[in-house]
């Protein structure tokens, strides 16, 4: 069993969801948070079932911020 971070989106017409440190895209989604992390954890396991584990980078995530800049 592994354990992934996952990071999770609100937006105006549902949930995103995307794992920290795998090469490609893996995103799930649904119209409630469980949804999305339901959705990403499928994603995450065809991913690894298809590509292998080296997909996945050991990543110490310790926390995540969101920021705003202007770019002009």
């Amino acid at each position: 069993m592994n354990q992934f971070k996952i990071i999770v989106e609100q937006h105006p017409d549902g949930f995103i969801a995307y794992p920290v440190g795998m090469q490609g895209i893996v995103i799930g989604e649904g119209d409630t948070y469980q949804e999305a992390i339901d959705d990403v954890k499928s994603a995450i396991a065809f991913h690894l079932e298809s590509f292998g584990k080296k997909v996945f980078q050991d990543y110490d995530l310790i926390t995540a911020n969101i920021a705003e800049v202007t770019i002009s």
